[in-house]
């Protein structure tokens, strides 16, 4: 007695539509678009959290020191002229600098236009600020040769803002287009300065802008689950 074999056919596994391997790489792109609209919420609402009362965000108070007669910053260019920030070339935003003198010597804080400072300062021996590290705190100098003394900076009519005393001195600027240097002196204009500085900026709400940016990362992180939810299933055959 024979047995009869029937032969077995093995279909092979349906493949998934183009369509949908092309839906499973969109929503690989909406999650990660949705990642980062997280992470600059965070950022944007970190930054609501670390304004003082005036609206500020300050760095800490860090020492700036040379044995010359002002200490100044390398060109400062600033050209935001036709990108419509912050509603108007009137409101670019404002530059706060707090300086505490580190000697019993009143001291002077000023930003004026690169040129002015570069001819005020030309024969004078003083020190241009060339780099910053935040972790240890290091300030790294260009010296340039001069006369020990300048004269006294205040006496000069070049300065977009400026102050000087005694004690902490707040110097508050309104953010212009041009090429700027920031100063910083003795008020005598004598040589040997040593200062703590803090730097703070003036930034608009942020934390309507975090909180909208953390729906926006909600709302397309669940509506990309949804779409591979829809998509990678298993056909039925």
């Amino acid at each position: 007695m024979s047995t009869a074999t029937v032969p077995v056919q093995l279909r092979p596994p349906p493949r998934r539509p183009a369509a949908s391997v092309a839906a499973v790489v969109v929503a690989g792109v909406i999650a990660v678009v949705s990642l980062g609209l997280f992470l600059a919420a965070g950022v944007l609402l970190w930054g609501e959290s670390q304004k003082d009362a005036q609206g500020f965000v300050s760095t800490g108070s860090d020492p700036f020191a040379t044995p010359t007669a002002a200490i100044v910053t390398e060109d400062l260019d600033v050209d935001l002229a036709g990108t419509g920030w912050a509603l108007g070339p009137d409101r670019y935003g404002k530059v706060r600098l707090q300086v505490t003198p580190r000697n019993a010597k009143p001291v002077f804080v000023g930003i004026a236009p690169t040129r002015a400072v570069r001819a005020y300062l030309g024969g004078t021996a003083h020190s241009t600020l060339t780099d910053l590290d935040f972790t240890p705190f290091r300030a790294d100098y260009r010296p340039h040769a001069g006369a020990p003394r300048a004269t006294p900076p205040a006496a000069e009519s070049f300065w977009a803002a400026s102050t000087s005393g005694r004690g902490r001195q707040t110097m508050t600027w309104d953010v212009e287009d041009g090429s700027w240097s920031v100063v910083v002196m003795n008020a005598d204009g004598s040589r040997g300065v040593d200062a703590g500085v803090r730097a703070g900026a003036k930034l608009p709400p942020l934390g309507t802008a975090g909180w909208i940016a953390l729906g926006g990362g909600a709302v397309l992180l669940a509506g990309a689950a949804g779409l591979v939810a829809l998509t990678v299933r298993r056909p039925r055959g």
